[in-house]
């Protein structure tokens, strides 16, 4: 099967570009930081990269879906991959003729972020137009399983090339990555048609609504939508930062655990990726609420034993449940928008991501000073079990109901 899948061409050069894309945005973003922190010996500052990050897709994420769906996707793509790779090789150049200022990492960490914007979710549309319906769960699994485990490697190749080379080359690699981007989109075969359609400002703020519009009536979007948006809040605090300062409480080796158990998440996820096309072709959004009833299974778990042995088991368990979650919304999204509506469902459903990580961050992060961390992640491993249930009640309850009213009496 995923010999097979490998074989396509279109698919193939597809997920090189994106795997090795993958990479040096992740190596780029850790070196925003380092560098960053060794100009300024600031942390205050160094969150200031931080957000850098994440303001553009607060800002622009709903303007890229829009784009996505105006313009041809392979140029678009390539044009962008080419403004990349002098932006971020500035870094490098400023760097050596000593002019790198802190700055300008935060004006290029903004840009880079902004351009993003706009590749990520054209990008994501690509998928749908060179894969069958039965080729997307295992054409996503593909992709899933290369993104993490470009994860996992990385942190081996940044010490690698912070001992030979220095923290900035990673954005000489970023750059080289680029290009190897731009090269592989050049290499995929689209038959696409763009819409024709009046382009300006206030038209994109009308298809930003027509969207908006069309995903309140489509129920299983709404629904998608809205247990992503709750079950991402009540997570993202307790995985990102509560259990690395649950850690710091237990044992003074807290950085080095929360990587083991970040190295045993991965491979946990890489391994349910692999596995879980060859049990199911299609996804549903009762199959992503089971995913989310076993992610909330898993820091339930951590959160009641509360316990660095059962720390590594939750984590394990929320391995398994994330990325059938993660696939089946990918998947619903793929499958239920239509084509020219895919780019503003995928700028929409990361425009979500973003908001709520930012708002679970900032609620949780004022919770943690009178609430122990035990009790915040025990209240939304439990919270998200619940929201899990009641999703996947009312859908059984609803198809039932649809059922037992589909008996066609004029027959």
């Amino acid at each position: 099967m995923y010999k097979q899948m490998w074989n396509n061409h279109n698919i193939r050069y597809y997920l090189l570009g994106g795997g090795v894309s993958r990479l040096g945005d992740v190596l780029s973003g850790m070196a925003f930081l380092f560098m960053a922190y060794d100009i300024t010996n600031s942390k205050g500052l160094t969150t200031g990269i931080a957000l850098a990050e994440t303001l553009p897709y607060l800002l622009f994420g709903l303007i890229g879906g829009v784009v996505a769906d105006w313009l041809p996707k392979k140029k678009w793509l390539i044009i962008l991959d080419l403004i990349r790779i002098p932006l971020i090789f500035s870094v490098v150049c400023f760097y050596y003729f000593e002019l790198l200022s802190y700055f300008y990492l935060l004006v290029v960490s903004f840009l880079i972020q902004s351009i993003g914007c706009f590749f990520n979710p054209t990008h994501r549309t690509v998928l749908p137009l060179v894969s069958s319906t039965e080729e997307r769960t295992t054409a996503n699994s593909l992709n899933d399983t290369l993104a993490r485990g470009v994860t996992v490697l990385s942190p081996f190749i940044s010490v690698w090339l912070l001992n030979q080379y220095g923290a900035i080359h990673f954005f000489t690699v970023d750059a080289f990555t680029y290009a190897i981007s731009a090269y592989c989109i050049s290499k995929v075969n689209l038959k696409e048609t763009p819409p024709k359609i009046e382009k300006s400002i206030k038209s994109v703020f009308l298809s930003i609504y027509e969207f908006a519009t069309w995903a309140k009536s489509h129920v299983e979007i709404r629904k998608l939508f809205l247990f992503t948006f709750m079950i991402v809040f009540l997570n993202t605090w307790v995985w990102e930062v509560g259990l690395l300062l649950a850690l710091s409480e237990m044992s003074s080796e807290s950085e080095q655990l929360y990587s083991m158990m970040q190295g045993i998440f991965g491979g946990v996820v890489i391994l349910t990726n692999i596995v879980l096309p060859f049990f199911l072709k299609r996804m549903s959004l009762r199959m992503y609420l089971v995913g989310a009833l076993i992610w909330g299974l898993g820091i339930s778990y951590y959160g009641f034993l509360y316990d660095i042995h059962h720390f590594f088991i939750g984590c394990a368990i929320v391995g398994i449940g994330l990325p059938i979650a993660g696939q089946a919304r990918v998947y619903l999204i793929q499958t239920l928008v239509p084509e020219g509506k895919l780019g503003r469902a995928f700028s929409s459903n990361a425009f979500l991501l973003y908001l709520s990580n930012t708002i679970s961050l900032a609620m949780y992060g004022l919770l943690v000073s009178f609430i122990p961390i035990q009790w915040l992640m025990t209240f939304s491993g439990l919270l998200i079990l619940l929201t899990g249930g009641f999703g996947l009640w009312i859908t059984v309850k609803r198809t039932k109901m649809r059922w037992r009213f589909s008996i066609n009496f004029l027959k």
